[in-house]
């Protein structure tokens, strides 16, 4: 067996792949164990594939440590890049700390849940009303400074390679950038700045499949965040442009097996091996 996957719909036609059901993982343990790459489990899976049966897993393991977490992300991003991370003040949710935020904070700011996608669990908070409302959502306390933007850029990169980057436009009720949101894709070019950051985050983070949100103040770029899972809308070429990547990125990383390797064409085949229903 060359490859498992746990997302369908992200390697659908991927070839010598064998497509399962995150619960299926137990069913299919020894075949688990034998692949080359295991591609997209669910976060509750990676500890028993990593550390009981030794998969190698797609999008890496910091990918979804950090990902899953945007206190996390933070921090690491504060430890890697300080002066392109947004200020971010992250305390237990006590009265007291609630108090001292508020008065000791530039006026408007960003709150969030830890976790959180699509532009849920984040708010501009403005009114003292607003911060109540926070507060009553969650148990950590996560804000950030408010960057005076009305769009920021997405950047997809898989292993090494810049997949797309485009501008996404503020929706028509302001302050979310997100196209779930209502924001809108803009194709223009995007500052070199903001794509070297990006790459360097993936490197140095060592995260090879990810859609990374940064916003331009001026020249200078901050980190918003990282979506490890991400949609396709602006992609140009779609779901087939961004599976020929991670299909290229997945065959450069494989260990050689013959003189001849790869054999795969250039062109990557769409052959789905079976699927277990």
């Amino acid at each position: 067996m060359a490859w498992v996957s746990f997302d369908v719909f992200r390697t659908l036609g991927f070839a010598d792949t064998l497509q399962l059901k995150p619960e299926e993982v137990f069913k299919y343990k020894a075949e688990i164990a034998e692949a080359e790459w295991v591609l997209f489990p669910e976060y509750w899976q990676l500890n028993a594939l990593s550390y009981s049966l030794n998969a190698r897993v797609f999008p890496s393991e910091s990918s979804y440590r950090l990902g899953h977490n945007k206190i996390e992300m933070s921090r690491a991003f504060e430890l890697v890049a300080p002066s392109n991370t947004p200020h971010t003040r992250i305390l237990a949710n006590t009265p007291e700390n609630a108090a001292a935020l508020w008065e000791k904070i530039d006026h408007p700011f960003v709150a969030k849940l830890p976790k959180a996608a699509r532009g849920c669990g984040v708010w501009l908070i403005e009114e003292r009303e607003d911060w109540k409302a926070y507060l009553k959502k969650t148990d950590v306390l996560y804000v950030q400074e408010w960057l005076p933007i009305d769009r920021d850029i997405r950047i997809v990169i898989v292993g090494d390679e810049v997949v797309t980057a485009y501008w996404r436009l503020q929706s028509a009720q302001g302050f979310y950038n997100n196209v779930s949101k209502g924001g809108s894709v803009d194709h223009s070019p995007v500052p070199q700045a903001a794509i070297d950051l990006a790459l360097h985050l993936a490197r140095t983070l060592g995260i090879n499949h990810a859609g990374w949100d940064i916003a331009m103040v001026g020249d200078h770029p901050y980190v918003i965040e990282f979506n490890r899972l991400f949609g396709n809308q602006g992609v140009e070429g779609g779901a087939a442009r961004l599976q020929d990547a991670i299909l290229q990125y997945l065959f450069n990383s494989s260990v050689p097996t013959g003189p001849n390797y790869p054999t795969r064409p250039s062109a990557p085949r769409r052959r789905r091996l079976r699927q277990v229903a």
